[in-house]
């Protein structure tokens, strides 16, 4: 281990120290009573494991089943060819006993689980106190699956179980969780003991997934006043020997009186615990600020959106994104700032002062020193952080016949978009929003309109994507109308961004403007030009009327000259080609139709008037036909 993470360690061992011996820790419970065999009826206490799903308010009854083959439950049951499923459909569930020892308590619960086994039972090995089972900092690959309620028994009913089970009796046991949590009237108030920092691994992610999951029902059940909800942070002293070390300085605010852990345990990179501290700090006077305006059910969404938008992986996790997600779900930033107040000064700070007195137990509630933990009507919650399991507990703690309908039902809806449109991005010309409301709460996320789809983070910007995305705000576009003309930077023949057209420049979103061409001599450069700007173009006429401005060329001509004597003289080429056309096919015509006419008319005379040339061939031509007839 380096040695600043080393030292960091001492420091926040050395004030965790400092704290509990101002406190102490108290072991939540419930009851397991025997039914069978009669030697050994009765009820007895057992300790809820901090994982799995216990079933507050209410009971399970099973068998108990001891195996002969890995009885500490260290290795899958299958290699043993164990199964504690019921032997019949419908059958009463079945319950493993195992013994304490060599791995961790969740590895066992999760071997129990997947041999069919209802509950597991851990028997000590040693006899003292009942202790809390509680989840691993490592080896957490099975804890967000289990969902079978574990509780730990004493060595000696423990001794007592496993004597009867050799002796082949049938045990039968009772697992009671009804008076697991008070609840003495209409109303449950339940605290949150959590934490900003987000890169504690799985405890981090678990405590994320039930914030947002979580999170609709929490605000229905506020609204509504079923509940009282106060969210709270752990801190520790850093002891007065240590306040000017470097470790006490990177961790702590205040001169050393609220700190936190280095959330990488290593002071030379990413963030320090005082950073930490600080938004947690941020955190409980979001909810202040909240709970005074009679919202403070808003602590939810805040939190859920710093964990999306300002994560530390991504370096966002800073004052300014904090500020950015205040402001967007419409609370008073400078509240929020003069809560939060200088964390630099060496003075109290009355609101971090007060977490750290209600950290302490009091009553039947022992400290809180597990993160995250759950406190319903001044009693620690035990088991898994999971939506269904946590609304169970809440709602055991509802005296009888004052359930609310959520506690019966799980089929309701709220609309929180209706509210400040949950802080999401909103279009108020076009009446188009990103935010969506669903049953565990709103979610920001860009809209598909009329077929078109927004692109953006759906917090503070969403933009149409795609074609026809003019049609919808310009696309997100500058557009501008003068004199009866619109002129757009949104193109549909590309499917995003903006471009300012021809004649504009700038960034096409906030603004273009129009191009001066004169100004700028970029064209109307031809001799004896006048050049005129428009919006968008220009107008370009040359000094003298009867001259013609050339836009492509950019060049003046005549009007007349030119013009004039260029028509005439094609004119007059076109005429005189025609006439010497018309003669020259007239002779021609008149030459073939004279030869043709003497051929016809020296044929018609060789019949009556022979010539002498052709006189000897005529008269043959005479007597071969007399010789025909």
């Amino acid at each position: 281990m380096r040695g600043p993470a080393w030292r960091a360690l001492l420091v926040v061992l050395a004030l965790a120290l400092a704290d509990a011996a101002a406190g102490r820790f108290v072991v939540e419970k419930n009851s397991i009573q025997v039914t069978s065999p009669d030697e050994l009826k009765g009820k007895y206490e057992c300790a809820i494991g901090n994982f799995g799903v216990p079933q507050y308010g209410g009971t399970l009854h099973g068998w108990v089943e001891y195996p002969k083959s890995n009885r500490k439950g260290c290795q899958s049951f299958d290699q043993f060819d164990i199964s504690f499923k019921p032997k019949k459909a419908g059958g009463r569930p079945n319950f493993v006993l195992v013994d304490r020892g060599e791995c961790f308590f969740t590895v066992k619960a999760w071997n129990a689980q997947n041999a069919g086994a209802a509950a597991v039972l851990v028997v000590d090995d040693k006899s003292e106190p009942l202790i809390t089972m509680d989840n691993p900092e490592e080896g957490k690959e099975h804890l967000e699956n289990i969902t079978i309620p574990s509780v730990l028994i004493t060595k000696k009913l423990g001794d007592q179980l496993k004597k009867s089970a050799e002796a082949g009796d049938m045990l039968s046991v009772l697992l009671d969780w009804r008076e697991s949590l008070p609840h003495p009237d209409e109303r449950v108030e339940y605290e949150f003991w959590t934490n900003s920092n987000d890169e504690c691994g799985p405890k981090c992610d678990m405590q994320m997934d039930f914030v947002k999951n979580f999170r609709g029902t929490a605000q229905v059940l506020e609204k509504k006043g079923y509940t009282q909800f106060t969210p709270h942070y752990i801190t520790w002293y850093c002891p007065e020997t240590f306040v000017t070390s470097k470790q006490c300085k990177s961790q702590c605010i205040n001169h050393g009186r609220y700190c936190a852990p280095d959330p990488e345990q290593d002071f030379s990179q990413g963030y320090d615990g005082k950073d930490v501290v600080i938004q947690n700090l941020h955190q409980i006077c979001v909810f202040k600020i909240a709970n005074e305006t009679g919202k403070p059910w808003l602590w939810w969404d805040y939190v859920h959106d710093f964990a999306l938008r300002c994560p530390m992986k991504d370096k966002k996790y800073t004052h300014d994104c904090a500020s950015d997600v205040i402001k967007s779900l419409g609370l008073d930033i400078d509240k929020v700032n003069k809560c939060v107040g200088d964390t630099d000064a060496d003075e109290e700070n009355e609101i971090l002062k007060a977490e750290q007195d209600a950290q302490i137990g009091h009553g039947k509630r022992g400290d809180v020193t597990i993160l995250p933990t759950l406190v319903i009507n001044n009693r620690q919650y035990r088991g898994k952080l999971d939506k269904v399991a946590v609304l169970k507990a809440i709602c055991s703690g509802f005296e009888e016949t004052t359930e609310p309908a959520i506690c019966l039902s799980e089929d309701i809806q709220t609309n929180e978009c209706l509210d400040n449109n949950g802080g999401c991005w909103l279009d108020k010309v076009n009446n188009v929003t990103a935010c969506k409301d669903t049953f565990r709460g709103r979610v920001c996320e860009c809209p598909i309109v009329k077929g078109v789809k927004f692109v953006g983070d759906g917090y503070t910007h969403c933009e149409a994507s795609g074609m026809g995305r003019c049609e919808i705000s310009n696309g997100g576009c500058w557009q501008e109308t003068k004199d009866g003309k619109t002129i757009s930077a949104c193109s549909n023949e590309v499917s995003e961004g903006c471009k300012c057209p021809a004649g504009f420049r700038g960034d096409g979103v906030k603004s273009c403007e129009d191009i001066d061409e004169c100004k700028e001599k970029s064209f109307c450069q031809c001799k004896g030009c006048s050049c005129k700007n428009t919006w968008g173009s220009y107008e370009c006429s040359c000094g003298d009327d009867k001259m013609l401005y050339m836009r492509e060329h950019d060049t003046c001509i005549s009007k007349e000259g030119t013009t004039a004597t260029v028509g005439w003289s094609f004119l007059w080429v076109i005429f005189f080609g025609l006439v010497f056309a018309g003669v020259g096919a007239y002779a021609v015509y008149k030459y073939r139709l004279r030869s043709y006419m003497d051929s016809e008319i020296r044929a018609i005379m060789a019949q009556y008037m022979p010539l002498d040339s052709q006189e000897g061939a005529n008269q043959q031509h005479h007597v071969t036909h007399a010789d025909d007839i």
